[in-house]
């Protein structure tokens, strides 16, 4: 068993959530030139090969090809996917502050589905926290303003299947191990991708060869360093830190893509992020009792 160390598990989940923000901020560049389908089958061709590569060599690769469920292991991978090409077309649509301080909002969305998905009993704090997250929702864009713009549809979609994805994550837990649920999220996103992306390649210029490069290699780097911070320490020490995405994506569209911060973009954000740490730290409350 790992030994713990809470204060490097916290350095890893903050390097975790800078490189987030950078392969956010690639995945806008090459968006902006290429098809969104071409880019993200490309990145899922490396991931899959990564962690088939990786269960190789530690001679499980039969055992982790074996689930108890496989029809929804392969939805839950799918769905990721389908999550992950939606952000990006939010990136491009919306740029990397609004759409963030959107997204934001997916664990509060978890916390709304784990009832009618997993059948969790969910109390009125948490619930109150739910609605008081969709008030900050509702400030960042807008509605009836003349701001409103329909691309808020875009991080709204991809927080909701970010959130499924995030229960089902819980829900294959209970009976397939993380190594299984790992290979297929590679296996699956790289099926479903290339179904469609395939039909939409481009040629690419080397230049760009080289950022797409930089971005599977981010894309790999930031889920092991995500992994080895839950190993260390415990998901209530270093889970409020994942928010430090936001700041990071925030100066990122700012600096290099000319993203404006606007004064209703930070207040519903830090509407949006004060209620999802009340309802993760109230969850871990209710399971301590």
């Amino acid at each position: 068993m790992t030994k713990q160390n809470p204060a490097l598990g916290i350095w890893l989940m903050i390097a975790a959530t800078f490189i987030f923000a950078m392969q956010d901020g690639i995945s806008r560049h090459l968006a902006g030139t290429y098809n969104v389908f071409m880019i993200v089958m490309i990145r899922y061709w490396v991931f899959a090969g990564f962690v088939l590569l990786l269960a190789a060599r530690k001679g499980r690769l039969a055992s982790v090809l074996r689930s108890a469920r496989p029809r929804l292991q392969f939805f839950r991978g799918a769905l990721l996917a389908f999550e992950v090409l939606i952000m990006i077309t939010a990136f491009v649509r919306m740029g990397l502050v609004d759409a963030p301080a959107i997204f934001a909002a997916y664990p509060l969305l978890i916390t709304a589905l784990s009832g009618p998905v997993l059948g969790e009993h969910i109390g009125w704090r948490r619930w109150a926290s739910v609605a008081v997250g969709f008030i900050g929702v509702m400030i960042i864009i807008q509605p009836g303003s003349g701001v409103f713009s329909l691309n808020a549809i875009f991080p709204i979609a991809a927080a909701f299947c970010f959130a499924l994805y995030g229960l089902l994550n819980r829900y294959v837990a209970r009976f397939d191990s993380a190594d299984v649920t790992f290979v297929y999220t590679g296996i699956a996103g790289a099926v479903v991708t290339t179904l469609i992306g395939v039909w939409y390649w481009e040629a690419m210029l080397p230049t760009d060869w080289l950022w797409m490069g930089l971005l599977c290699v981010t894309s790999i780097s930031s889920h092991y360093l995500l992994i080895k911070a839950y190993e260390l320490s415990e998901a209530s020490a270093i889970q409020p830190f994942a928010y430090l995405q936001l700041p990071f994506s925030a100066v990122l569209g700012l600096f290099v893509f000319g993203d404006v911060i606007r004064s209703n973009v930070v207040i519903g954000a830090a509407i949006v992020v004060a209620a999802g740490v009340f309802t993760f730290l109230r969850a871990r409350k209710v399971r301590g009792a």
